[in-house]
Protein backbone atom coordinates (compact mmCIF):
# COMPACT_ATOMS: atom_id res chain seq x y z
CA UNK A 1 0.00 0.00 0.00
CA UNK A 2 3.04 2.32 -0.37
CA UNK A 3 3.20 2.92 3.39
CA UNK A 4 6.98 2.64 3.41
CA UNK A 5 7.70 4.58 6.61
CA UNK A 6 5.32 2.39 8.56
CA UNK A 7 6.95 -0.70 7.03
CA UNK A 8 10.40 0.45 8.14
CA UNK A 9 9.05 1.01 11.64
CA UNK A 10 7.59 -2.52 11.65
CA UNK A 11 10.84 -4.04 10.32
CA UNK A 12 12.77 -2.26 13.08
CA UNK A 13 10.35 -3.61 15.71
CA UNK A 14 10.73 -7.12 14.30
CA UNK A 15 14.53 -6.77 14.26
CA UNK A 16 14.42 -5.84 17.94
CA UNK A 17 12.78 -9.19 18.64
CA UNK A 18 14.81 -11.32 16.17
CA UNK A 19 18.06 -9.48 15.30
CA UNK A 20 19.55 -12.52 13.49
CA UNK A 21 16.78 -12.82 10.89
CA UNK A 22 18.36 -12.05 7.51
CA UNK A 23 15.00 -11.90 5.74
CA UNK A 24 13.92 -8.91 7.85
CA UNK A 25 17.07 -6.98 6.89
CA UNK A 26 16.59 -7.87 3.22
CA UNK A 27 12.97 -6.68 3.20
CA UNK A 28 13.90 -3.50 5.09
CA UNK A 29 16.54 -2.83 2.44
CA UNK A 30 13.93 -3.12 -0.31
CA UNK A 31 11.68 -0.61 1.46
CA UNK A 32 14.61 1.79 1.94
CA UNK A 33 15.36 1.56 -1.79
CA UNK A 34 11.73 2.43 -2.52
CA UNK A 35 12.28 5.58 -0.43
CA UNK A 36 15.52 6.29 -2.34
CA UNK A 37 17.56 6.00 0.84
CA UNK A 38 20.39 4.07 -0.75
CA UNK A 39 23.08 4.19 1.90
CA UNK A 40 20.82 2.74 4.63
CA UNK A 41 19.51 0.26 2.04
CA UNK A 42 23.04 -0.98 1.33
CA UNK A 43 23.70 -1.24 5.06
CA UNK A 44 20.53 -3.29 5.66
CA UNK A 45 21.33 -5.57 2.69
CA UNK A 46 24.87 -6.09 3.98
CA UNK A 47 23.42 -7.07 7.35
CA UNK A 48 21.17 -9.60 5.56
CA UNK A 49 24.15 -11.07 3.70
CA UNK A 50 26.15 -11.26 6.95
CA UNK A 51 23.31 -13.08 8.69
CA UNK A 52 22.73 -15.51 5.80
CA UNK A 53 25.49 -15.59 3.16
CA UNK A 54 23.61 -18.36 1.29
CA UNK A 55 20.54 -16.21 0.62
CA UNK A 56 20.46 -15.48 -3.11
CA UNK A 57 17.75 -12.82 -2.68
CA UNK A 58 19.83 -11.00 -0.03
CA UNK A 59 22.72 -10.84 -2.51
CA UNK A 60 20.36 -9.67 -5.25
CA UNK A 61 18.97 -6.92 -3.00
CA UNK A 62 22.50 -5.92 -2.01
CA UNK A 63 23.42 -5.65 -5.70
CA UNK A 64 20.41 -3.47 -6.43
CA UNK A 65 21.18 -1.20 -3.48
CA UNK A 66 24.81 -0.92 -4.60
CA UNK A 67 23.62 0.06 -8.08
CA UNK A 68 21.55 2.77 -6.44
CA UNK A 69 24.72 4.14 -4.86
CA UNK A 70 26.57 3.99 -8.18
CA UNK A 71 28.85 1.14 -7.09
CA UNK A 72 28.51 -0.77 -10.34
CA UNK A 73 31.46 -3.14 -9.93
CA UNK A 74 30.32 -4.14 -6.43
CA UNK A 75 26.78 -4.66 -7.71
CA UNK A 76 28.01 -6.96 -10.49
CA UNK A 77 29.89 -9.01 -7.92
CA UNK A 78 26.80 -9.26 -5.70
CA UNK A 79 24.65 -10.36 -8.64
CA UNK A 80 27.26 -12.97 -9.57
CA UNK A 81 27.21 -14.37 -6.03
CA UNK A 82 23.41 -14.49 -6.19
CA UNK A 83 23.62 -16.44 -9.47
CA UNK A 84 26.25 -18.75 -8.03
CA UNK A 85 23.84 -19.64 -5.21
CA UNK A 86 20.74 -19.92 -7.44
CA UNK A 87 21.84 -20.15 -11.10
CA UNK A 88 18.34 -20.69 -12.48
CA UNK A 89 17.06 -17.25 -11.44
CA UNK A 90 16.08 -15.57 -14.73
CA UNK A 91 15.41 -12.22 -13.06
CA UNK A 92 19.04 -11.83 -11.98
CA UNK A 93 20.34 -13.02 -15.37
CA UNK A 94 18.06 -11.00 -17.62
CA UNK A 95 17.42 -7.85 -15.61
CA UNK A 96 19.92 -7.18 -12.87
CA UNK A 97 23.21 -8.52 -14.18
CA UNK A 98 22.66 -7.46 -17.80
CA UNK A 99 21.65 -3.94 -16.67
CA UNK A 100 24.67 -3.67 -14.37
CA UNK A 101 27.02 -4.79 -17.15
CA UNK A 102 25.56 -2.21 -19.55
CA UNK A 103 26.07 0.48 -16.93
CA UNK A 104 29.62 -0.72 -16.35
CA UNK A 105 30.42 -0.55 -20.07
CA UNK A 106 28.92 2.95 -20.29
CA UNK A 107 30.93 4.04 -17.26
CA UNK A 108 34.10 2.62 -18.80
CA UNK A 109 33.38 4.36 -22.12
CA UNK A 110 32.72 7.66 -20.33
CA UNK A 111 36.03 7.39 -18.45
CA UNK A 112 37.83 6.61 -21.70
CA UNK A 113 36.22 9.62 -23.39
CA UNK A 114 37.19 11.85 -20.46
CA UNK A 115 40.80 10.66 -20.61
CA UNK A 116 40.87 11.24 -24.38
CA UNK A 117 39.37 14.73 -23.97
CA UNK A 118 41.98 15.58 -21.34
CA UNK A 119 44.75 14.35 -23.64
CA UNK A 120 43.36 16.50 -26.48
CA UNK A 121 43.27 19.56 -24.22
CA UNK A 122 46.89 18.97 -23.23
CA UNK A 123 47.85 18.56 -26.87
CA UNK A 124 46.06 21.78 -27.84
CA UNK A 125 47.67 23.67 -24.97
CA UNK A 126 51.10 22.55 -26.12
CA UNK A 127 50.35 23.48 -29.73
CA UNK A 128 49.08 26.96 -28.82
CA UNK A 129 52.46 28.06 -27.40
CA UNK A 130 54.15 29.81 -30.31
CA UNK A 131 57.70 28.97 -31.17
CA UNK A 132 59.59 32.25 -30.99
CA UNK A 133 62.90 32.91 -32.64
CA UNK A 134 64.74 34.52 -29.74
CA UNK A 135 67.67 35.49 -31.92
CA UNK A 136 65.66 37.55 -34.41
CA UNK A 137 66.67 41.17 -35.01
CA UNK A 138 63.44 42.52 -33.48
CA UNK A 139 63.83 40.58 -30.23
CA UNK A 140 67.50 41.54 -29.93
CA UNK A 141 66.62 45.22 -30.49
CA UNK A 142 63.89 45.15 -27.84
CA UNK A 143 66.21 43.49 -25.31
CA UNK A 144 68.92 46.07 -26.02
CA UNK A 145 66.44 48.95 -25.52
CA UNK A 146 65.25 47.51 -22.21
CA UNK A 147 68.84 47.04 -21.03
CA UNK A 148 69.71 50.66 -21.91
CA UNK A 149 66.68 51.99 -20.05
CA UNK A 150 67.49 49.93 -16.95
CA UNK A 151 71.11 51.08 -17.11
CA UNK A 152 69.99 54.72 -17.14
CA UNK A 153 67.61 54.13 -14.22
CA UNK A 154 70.22 52.35 -12.16
CA UNK A 155 72.67 55.22 -12.66
CA UNK A 156 70.40 57.54 -10.68
CA UNK A 157 68.78 56.29 -7.53
CA UNK A 158 65.96 58.00 -5.72
CA UNK A 159 66.01 57.79 -1.95
CA UNK A 160 63.14 58.82 0.29
CA UNK A 161 64.29 60.06 3.66
CA UNK A 162 61.89 60.37 6.57
CA UNK A 163 63.18 62.28 9.56
CA UNK A 164 62.41 61.37 13.13
CA UNK A 165 60.04 64.36 13.29
CA UNK A 166 58.08 63.02 10.29
CA UNK A 167 59.30 65.28 7.45
CA UNK A 168 59.76 63.51 4.13
CA UNK A 169 62.63 64.34 1.79
CA UNK A 170 63.30 62.84 -1.65
CA UNK A 171 66.95 62.77 -2.68
CA UNK A 172 68.31 61.68 -6.07
CA UNK A 173 71.70 60.02 -5.88
CA UNK A 174 74.23 59.46 -8.60
CA UNK A 175 76.40 56.34 -8.45
CA UNK A 176 79.60 58.30 -8.12
CA UNK A 177 78.41 60.70 -5.37
CA UNK A 178 76.08 59.20 -2.80
CA UNK A 179 74.49 61.63 -0.37
CA UNK A 180 73.70 59.73 2.75
CA UNK A 181 72.40 61.80 5.63
CA UNK A 182 73.38 61.15 9.19
CA UNK A 183 72.14 57.65 10.15
CA UNK A 184 71.13 58.73 13.66
CA UNK A 185 68.57 61.30 12.45
CA UNK A 186 67.00 59.57 9.44
CA UNK A 187 65.35 56.33 8.45
CA UNK A 188 66.16 55.28 4.90
CA UNK A 189 63.64 53.55 2.60
CA UNK A 190 63.74 52.66 -1.11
Amino acid sequence: NYRYREAIHKWDEALQLTPEDATLYEMKSQVLMSLHEMFPAVHAAEMAVQRNPRSWDAWQTLGRAQLGLGEIALAIRSFQVSLHIFPMNPEVWKEDLSWARKLYEQQKATKTEAVQALAKEKELAQESIPDYDFESDEIVAVCAAIAEKEKALSATKTVVIVSASGTVETVTEKEDCPTTPDETLFIRAR
